[in-house]
């Protein structure tokens, strides 16, 4: 079939109605430009169909759309066309800003490519690696710009400067000791400026809000975790079946990863299946004796680890550690000495979880996520442990002998981070690297060392609550954070990369990263929070040096700034506030009834849906019984039609009977 042209060819039937040729062009041209200046006034969606739609050659329909869109740039008013491409180049300019910040995301190749080698479970790790350096990042930036930068620029409040001698990096001590690093580099003094700058306000309000700021992201975090993890994926679907059909990462694209999911989707079958059968085995009263005497005993080892780890940090601490450098700030031996106490933490912190999978497995745990979560409680036990006497050592023994001891809790922080870090690299080398390489060449029934996230999560936890411990008397402390995160993500991809297997129990690990964020909540959150809110509002300051010298407390900073507004009568609100609202008890009733009614009345909420989730399974069992029914009662009737069916009469009268009377079985007179 010759397809149709507005150029006509040789034989056409203007040719047979006598035209010459010139008079062919000239039609040919006068319909063309009839059509032209039709699809002209078109929109331009519906000039795209028509010039789409003609019968032409691909050639002639691109000569039509020239000639259209160079008549249309020949006239001066283009409203709409110009508003259809200043759409279209917005659309376009947004799409390449959206390009632009997917490239500009910190890490967003590297975790893709994480997630599709390894998996979400491991990704999950990193993506919270990722979520503590926002948190540090932020706290660097607002202690920087409202406490550090006026205090640079109205003069350091630095006595006498040491000689930078190179261990200060592991000390944080001798040249560090009156910088801004640490509390002691800061005053009181108001800056005079337009208007003036409290330098006590700036440094109690900025740590206050970046808390308050820490606290409601945590909650918020918390929540919507919670709601994913927990109450979405429990009851039936969380089954066998869901795990089956719903639960395949597609994310995962190397061979190699794509085996190991395999793998590990049916161990979690398995454990789904034993867990279920160890439900329906009852086991003797015999049985049950020894098992609870034996989880007794593991637990009174674990408890007891952890208490003689404190009491020996304890004792270290209150006899040996109270090196002071008012009395020779050039003693290199007492300054290399400070390092004893984060040494000894960091040993117990590297030895005893080991000592505690050692338990583990003499327990034996048929069930692997009871393990998962008795190996947390008992890891969290220990550190916060630790933490909780060194924070009762700090707060009680050292205010009483060291003059600016705010500095030296401030240095003590820093050398247990620091020293922590150093402990991390050498876990990374020996506990993967040279691990590998002995699974791998010298007893290969060992195999390759699987990521422990639940190990590694937790040392970001106790990491991150150290971070938030010196947040107080020590404001750039998050800048040591940052570089550590930042350098720990490197680390443990290339160690994920070269020495390591995604776990086994990669669902379970996933499954539990609401714990984790519920952890760094409490106690670490909650425990540090508790500790400012002690210092601010319990203990004296020094007298010698920090920006609350001088006062009782540092909340009477506060005291002292509402005093002073109370006299002019455009601050005075201010003071009405403070006086009549914050400083009463009826004000924190109320606000804590508050709570408690959005907390009932969102349960309730909670407590619906689960009703009408149950109801609508329900509602679905039920119609599969009913479709159940119907076809059982369908198979019936269709057995019985065909039995009828093929059942024929041997006596069959085939002469045809007429009726005389038919006339009367008429519905009408005749």
């Amino acid at each position: 079939m010759r397809r149709m042209s507005v150029f006509p060819q040789h034989g056409t039937a203007l040719e047979t109605l006598g035209l010459t040729a010139n008079e062919i062009r000239q039609e040919v041209e006068n319909k063309t430009s009839e059509l032209v200046s039709d699809l002209v006034n078109l929109s331009a969606g519906g000039r795209f169909q028509a010039i789409r739609s003609l019968p032409m050659s691909f050639n002639e329909r691109k000569t039509i759309r020239n000639r259209v869109n160079s008549v249309k740039l020949s006239k001066t008013i283009l409203s709409a066309d110009c508003r259809q491409q200043v759409s279209r180049s917005f659309r376009r300019f947004r799409a390449s800003l959206a390009s632009a910040r997917q490239h500009l995301v910190v890490w967003q190749d590297t975790l893709k490519e994480i997630g599709g080698r390894f998996g979400t479970s491991v990704l999950s790790y990193f993506l919270f690696l990722k979520w503590l350096l926002k948190f540090n990042l932020f706290s660097f930036l607002i202690n920087f710009c409202f406490i550090t930068i006026p205090q640079i620029v109205h003069a350091p409040n630095i006595s006498s400067v040491t000689g930078f001698r190179g261990l200060e990096l592991l000390t944080g001590v001798g040249y560090f000791n009156q910088t801004v690093l640490f509390y002691g580099g800061y005053n009181g003094e108001v800056i005079v400026s337009t208007p003036a700058y409290n330098m006590q306000l700036a440094y109690f309000f900025t740590i206050a809000a970046y808390l308050v700021l820490c606290g409601v992201s945590l909650i918020y975090s918390m929540s919507r975790s919670f709601q994913n993890n927990f109450v979405l994926e429990t009851g039936p679907v969380s089954g066998g079946a869901w795990r089956l059909l719903c639960s395949w990462d597609f994310g995962v694209v190397n061979e190699k990863a794509i085996q190991y999911n395999k793998n590990n989707l049916g161990i979690q079958l398995k454990e789904s299946l034993s867990e279920r059968l160890q439900e329906k085995n009852k086991t003797s009263l015999s049985d049950r004796i020894k098992r609870l005497s034996l989880h007794l005993l593991a637990w009174l080892l674990s408890l007891g680890l952890a208490l003689g780890s404190g009491a020996g940090i304890y004792f270290l601490g209150t006899d040996k550690l109270t090196f002071n450098f008012d009395n020779d700030p050039n003693d290199l031996k007492a300054e290399a000495s400070t390092l004893l106490l984060p040494v000894v933490v960091s040993l117990i912190n590297l030895i005893v979880p080991l000592l505690y999978s050692l338990i583990s497995k003499m327990e034996s745990y048929s069930n692997p996520r009871a393990q998962i979560y008795i190996s947390i409680i008992r890891n969290v036990v220990l550190k916060m442990s630790l933490l909780g006497i060194l924070c009762f050592y700090w707060l009680n023994f050292v205010p009483n002998k060291i003059s600016c001891w705010e500095s030296f809790v401030g240095q003590s922080v820093y050398r247990l981070l620091i020293i922590d870090f150093i402990f991390c690299l050498i876990g990374i080398f020996f506990g993967e690297f040279l691990r590998n390489v002995i699974g791998t060449m010298c007893i290969q029934s060992l195999g390759v060392p699987e990521f422990d996230i639940a190990r590694n999560v937790l040392d970001l936890i106790y990491a991150q609550t150290l971070a938030w411990i010196g947040i107080y008397f020590s404001p750039l402390l998050p800048v040591m954070q940052v570089l550590k995160l930042f350098i720990i993500f490197y680390l443990k991809k290339i160690s994920l990369s070269m020495n390591c297997q995604p776990p086994k129990h990669t669902g379970r690990a996933a499954q539990i990263q609401t714990v984790f964020i519920a952890l760094l909540f409490f106690p670490s959150f909650v425990g540090t929070l508790s500790m400012v809110a002690f210092t601010v509002w319990r203990l004296r300051p020094s007298d010698q040096c920090g920006p609350f010298q001088g006062l009782d407390t540092p909340f009477y900073a506060i005291f002292n700034w509402i005093d002073s507004i109370q006299d002019p009568p455009e601050s005075k609100w201010v003071w009405w506030i403070f006086e009549n609202v914050l400083r009463s008890e009826l004000f924190y009733y109320l606000i804590t009834l508050i709570i408690l009614v959005i907390t009932f009345f969102l349960w309730q909420i909670t407590q619906g849906r689960k009703q009408l989730i149950k109801t609508l399974r329900e509602q679905i069992v039920n119609e599969g019984k009913d479709k159940v029914f119907l076809l059982n009662k369908l198979q019936t009737i269709q057995k019985q039609r065909r039995e009828m069916a093929s059942y024929i009469p041997q006596d069959f009268d085939q002469t045809t009977h007429f009726n005389t009377n038919w006339m009367s079985t008429l519905p009408f007179e005749m």
